[in-house]
């Protein structure tokens, strides 16, 4: 009992410590976000580099598979067969956070609910990925490369023996660091990492990951270009009578970007109950039929990028879009059941570009001077989808805005974002990282065993039972302390009597033996479905 009451205490201090050297640490984080956005930039373009060629080589040996009609069809699907049996196999045997995005993995670590093994995950990580996506599976390259840069921040933070705080902003900074250098969009890796994946907007936080997020930017265009990650032409702003049509746009990929979230919880869940010696076969199953289907139409498969080229130049008619549309939406959702190292960011713009289109093509057919360019709704339905899907419209605006460099499109951006957005508010529908974050928590049940005092940190939603109420009145065990409270403009050690309030962020030092008050906290510091709380 001693030895623990002294570990809490040895823990406390450490806290307190972090706060007064606030500034000294200020001082270095920026050239050492600096080194991190550098490593993040090389890892990204390596990355990039291999699945470039892997797509080739798929596409060639497709291609060749074509002249042997009789069983060509074979060599397909072996082929993505055994990329997504041995990635699936590598992360559950050597790294198991990182399988799918990893981007639900990163923000646990960040609210301090998982721990980060940079040395398991950047390597299981970096070369299952290249497996997974290389070989067919309709999955993206842009969550696993802002995994990978939180892991290279983690790595810089314990080479150079900076405090745990630190060490927290330097993991945030490699996360923005990778998707700006995903995308070529340093804008949108900020805004990323201030609106989803830390969701603090301190001084320390916003320094770091601009300087990471801009520096990664430079490396990847050095390396690959200072041109957008698609290219389509300048389209012109649209007639103001077309808004309505934007935002209708925007409802329809509200409520599909609805059933997008729970059609991909339901697909992992189901894969979940799959005995552990049936996952990896099941795996190359999946990855047999996906396989398959490229064999027939090899635009279906992979990444999507072409696809979605494809969509955003309006090179597609509009009889094949739904059927392009409902398979993209099988394969995305059933490439990522199966816990190969790959995210969802670019196949959800593939499936958003496809919702524009297809709305844009059906409005011109009734209305051509309204809608005098259907491709236009390709560009905004990107933006919208994501919206729907992640609840970040910040990022999404500004993700497609850099990606396309169609700045003209801004005005219906904003409108059909606000409707998407809206729309699955209104549903209730849970933010899909928030989901997938909350699955793996619930499932790991690891994050209520503590064998040492653990430090945590909670943001108090709106709405949540603990906002308004003062610190005191919240009930927590005896070895659950607040010990740091922060708004975003100030931090300050909480008293009694200090009353919380939404978006404030608390930290707190937990005891093994109040394991249990780590439930408490998140259940107060969560919004309540449909319920606001005083």
């Amino acid at each position: 009992m001693k030895k623990d009451f002294q570990k809490v205490n040895n823990a406390v201090r450490s806290e307190i410590q972090e706060y007064l050297d606030v500034r000294q640490q200020r001082r270095w984080v920026f050239p050492r976000a600096a080194l991190v956005g550098a490593a993040a930039g090389v890892m990204a373009l390596l990355f990039r580099a291999a699945l470039t060629g892997m797509d080739a080589l798929r596409n060639l040996m497709i291609a060749w598979a074509r002249g042997l009609p009789a069983w060509g069809w074979i060599f397909p699907i072996l082929f993505t067969s055994a990329g997504a049996g041995v990635s699936v196999f590598m992360v559950r045997r050597y790294a198991p956070e990182a399988s799918g995005s990893g981007i639900p993995h990163l923000e646990a670590v960040l609210h301090r609910f998982r721990k980060l093994d940079w040395s398991r995950v950047l390597p299981v990580k970096f070369f299952g990925g290249i497996l997974a996506i290389g070989s067919g599976l309709a999955l993206g390259r842009e969550g696993p490369t802002v995994q990978m840069g939180g892991a290279i921040g983690d790595a810089v933070s314990r080479f150079l023996k900076v405090s745990q705080r630190e060490r927290l902003t330097l993991i945030s900074a490699g996360a923005g660091a990778g998707l700006a250098a995903a995308f070529n969009a340093p804008l949108s890796g900020l805004v990323f990492v201030l609106e989803e994946v830390r969701r603090d907007f301190q001084p320390i936080v916003f320094g770091a990951a601009f300087v990471a997020a801009v520096i990664a930017d430079i490396i990847a265009r050095i390396g690959a270009g200072p041109f957008p990650v698609f290219i389509v032409p300048s389209y012109p702003t649209p007639p103001l009578p077309s808004l309505a049509i934007f935002a209708l746009m925007g409802i329809v990929a509200g409520f599909l970007g609805v059933i997008f979230n729970r059609g991909l919880l339901y697909s992992l869940n189901t894969y979940s109950r799959l005995p552990a010696k049936y996952v990896v076969p099941a795996a190359a199953l999946i990855g047999g039929v996906i396989g398959l289907i490229g064999w027939f139409s090899p635009l279906l498969i992979g990444n999507g990028h072409t696809l979605a080229e494809s969509a955003l130049k309006g090179e597609l008619v509009l009889a094949v879009i739904p059927l392009f549309f409902l398979v993209r939406f099988l394969l995305t959702t059933t490439s990522y059941s199966t816990g190969a190292p790959g995210g969802i960011f670019a196949p959800l713009l593939v499936l958003g570009a496809l919702i524009g289109l297809g709305i844009g093509e059906l409005a011109h057919t009734l209305m051509p001077d309204v809608v005098p360019i259907p491709a236009v709704f390709a560009v905004v339905g990107m933006a919208a989808y994501f919206t729907a899907i992640v609840r970040a419209p910040l990022t999404g605006i500004m993700l497609i805005v850099e990606m396309t460099g169609n700045y003209a499109q801004m005005l219906p951006l904003l409108v059909s974002c606000f409707c998407a957005y809206a729309v699955a508010e209104f549903m209730k529908d849970f933010p899909i990282y928030e989901s997938l974050l909350e699955r793996d928590l619930k499932r790991g049940g690891d994050d209520h065993a503590l064998k040492e005092p653990s430090v945590m940190e909670f943001i108090v939603q709106g709405g949540a039972p603990f906002a308004g109420r003062e610190v005191r009145s919240l009930g927590l065990p005896a070895g659950c302390i607040i010990v740091r409270c922060s708004d975003g403009k100030r931090e300050w050690v909480p008293k009694a009597n200090t009353r919380l309030h939404p978006h404030m962020r608390i930290t707190a030092v937990i005891a093994p033996e109040a394991a249990d008050s780590i439930k408490a906290l998140r259940h107060g510091c969560e919004a309540r479905k449909g319920k606001k709380v005083a």
